[in-house]
């Protein structure tokens, strides 16, 4: 007989309708911040890459975001912050995504951004897929249905409208290896809810951190080692406190946040809005806007997601 689980003070309350609807909003908004955040990393995040390598910097931000996290999790719990119970779980989380990082850097030495792109459009669906094996969660018809529409615009912005180079896309080894790495994530929104022991959500997220950075450092220990620490440029500093603030820990927190309120699908179809959110924050940026034909695609994307985000669960 299974034994009864007593659910975290974060996880929404199924007794009435108007709490459920209200939980449910707060998860679509939390993802809506959080593919505005990871949006903003790219234009900050492309600042610091000729002055630091991609392991070095990982593993800062996780340093960083981790501090940041434990010391929100010692104010919110009342200096109550203890080892978790079944710390494997967490060992599991931070192994996905920092497999997650890690390919999608050595990818990026083998193949183009926009093959990258590509490929994350993936992720969603495989979301899907590990909410069924996962949780059981059986998308409807129209969140699949929507899943397509939305990733099929957003791989119209990642390629600019260019169906030539839709055409001439070619699936090679560093597209390969960022398909495990985005499988990696995909699995990691629904075994958050499945892992989930009763646990304050910002507890959840400090030990989630950790167990990642520890896993970027292991992997990037020699790149660390080797990186003039204390001769980098400003520019650096400041991309890796947006990253570690806004896209380590905030992210971090924010899906885990949805996870517990959102089916696995929904969760992630957010993803598809980052190209979009890039294109807005380039151009207020003063660095150009992308031709009617690509934002046609961003829009495609967004009405994708909203068909989305009003069906029902299942």
């Amino acid at each position: 007989m299974n034994q009864p689980v007593t659910l975290p003070a974060d996880t929404p309350s199924t007794n009435t309708t108007f709490a459920t609807g209200r939980q449910k909003l707060l998860g679509h908004l939390a993802m809506l911040v959080f593919a505005t955040l990871v949006a903003g990393s790219y234009s900050v995040g492309a600042l610091a890459v000729p002055y630091i390598g991609p392991a070095a910097i990982n593993a800062m931000r996780f340093l960083i975001g981790t501090s940041l996290m434990a010391i929100a999790a010692f104010v919110v719990l009342s200096g109550r912050v203890t080892l978790p119970r079944s710390p494997w779980r967490f060992g599991l989380l931070g192994l996905l995504m920092a497999v997650f990082f890690i390919t999608m850097f050595v990818a990026l030495g083998l193949t183009t951004p926009v093959a990258t792109g590509a490929v994350f459009t993936l992720m969603p669906l495989m979301s899907a897929f590990f909410g069924w094996l996962f949780l059981g969660q059986v998308p409807r018809g129209l969140v699949w249905a929507s899943l397509v529409f939305a990733g099929l615009g957003a791989i119209w912005v990642i390629f600019g409208g260019d169906l030539a180079a839709i055409r001439a896309f070619d699936i090679g080894r560093g597209e390969l290896i960022f398909v495990v790495g985005c499988a990696c994530h995909a699995a990691y929104a629904p075994l958050v809810k499945r892992f989930s022991r009763g646990e304050p959500l910002v507890f959840f997220t400090m030990w989630t951190l950790f167990a990642t950075g520890v896993c970027i450092a292991v992997y990037g220990a020699v790149e660390i080692a080797r990186t003039d620490w204390m001769n980098l440029p400003a520019i650096v500093w400041i991309a890796i406190a947006y990253l570690a603030v806004f896209t380590t820990a905030g992210t971090t927190f924010l899906v885990q946040f949805a996870a517990l309120r959102l089916p696995a699908a929904k969760v992630l179809a957010y993803t598809y809005l980052t190209p979009s959110f890039v294109i807005v924050f380039e151009g207020l940026l003063g660095h150009g806007w992308v031709n009617a034909s690509v934002m046609a695609g961003a829009l495609v994307t967004v009405l994708g997601l909203v068909v989305l985000a009003l069906s029902r669960d299942g």
